[in-house]
C-alpha cells in the first residue's frame, strides 16, 4: 500500500503542483481514508520527500539504460534530454522550481543527490567522448562537468514552466558541447540538432 500512495500521490504532486494537492485529495483520488496515508507518512513533507526520492531513483535507472545501449558521447547526451522530455512533457510547471519555492529543505536534500550523480555521469560522457575523438583531449573534465550541471540545475530551479526549461536546457547541451568538440564533435553535434528539428 506504500509503494501505491507514493506512485499516485507523486503522479499528483507532478501534475497539479506540490503546494496544491493535500492530504484529503490523494485519499479521495485513491478511494482511501487519510487515516490509512497517515499510517505510513507522518505528514505531507516525509510523502513528497519519499516521492522524490522514488522519481530520481527512477530517473537515474533510466539514464543508466541509455548509457548501456553504447551511443557515442553526443548521442547519449540527447537521448538523455529525450528521456526527460517523454518523463516531464505533460507537466506545465517545473516540478524542481515549485519544490525549492514551496519545500525548499526537500528541495536542497534532492539537489544534493543530483550532483553527486550528475558528477559521475557527465564526467563519465566526458571522458567517453576524448577517447571517441569528438570531445578534445585538453579538456578539463571536472570543470566542464560543473559548468554543465551548473547551467542545467540553475535553469530547472529559476525557470517556472517546464517547456520554457526544456528548450533553454536544449541551448545548454548545445553551448556544453561546442565547447568542448572537436571538428569531429561538432558535425556529430550538428547531426543530432538536425534530428530534433
Amino acid at each position: 500500500m506504500k509503494e501505491k500512495i507514493i506512485k499516485k500521490a507523486t503522479e499528483m504532486f507532478l501534475k497539479l503542483g506540490f503546494k496544491s494537492v493535500t492530504m484529503d485529495d490523494i485519499a479521495c483520488e485513491m478511494c482511501i481514508s487519510k487515516k490509512t496515508i497517515y499510517k505510513y507518512f507522518s505528514n505531507k513533507e516525509k510523502l513528497i520527500e519519499e516521492g522524490t526520492e522514488v522519481v530520481h531513483q527512477k530517473i537515474h535507472a533510466l539514464m543508466d539504460d541509455i548509457v548501456q545501449k553504447n551511443h557515442n558521447a553526443i548521442e547519449e547526451n540527447f537521448e538523455i534530454r529525450k528521456m526527460f522530455k517523454e518523463m516531464f512533457q505533460s507537466f506545465d510547471h517545473s516540478p524542481a522550481y515549485q519544490l525549492k519555492k514551496h519545500y525548499p529543505e526537500i528541495y536542497n536534500k534532492m539537489i544534493a543527490n543530483e550532483i553527486e550523480d550528475c558528477n559521475v555521469l557527465f564526467s563519465q560522457n566526458i571522458i567517453k567522448g576524448i577517447a571517441q575523438g569528438l570531445y578534445r583531449k585538453d579538456t578539463d573534465v571536472e570543470a566542464a562537468t560543473k559548468f554543465y550541471y551548473t547551467l542545467i540545475f540553475s535553469i530547472n530551479e529559476n525557470t517556472l514552466l517546464e517547456r520554457d526549461a526544456y528548450v533553454l536546457e536544449g541551448k545548454a547541451l548545445e553551448y556544453h558541447t561546442r565547447a568542448i568538440a572537436t571538428p569531429e564533435g561538432i558535425v556529430e553535434l550538428e547531426k543530432q540538432l538536425s534530428n530534433l528539428n
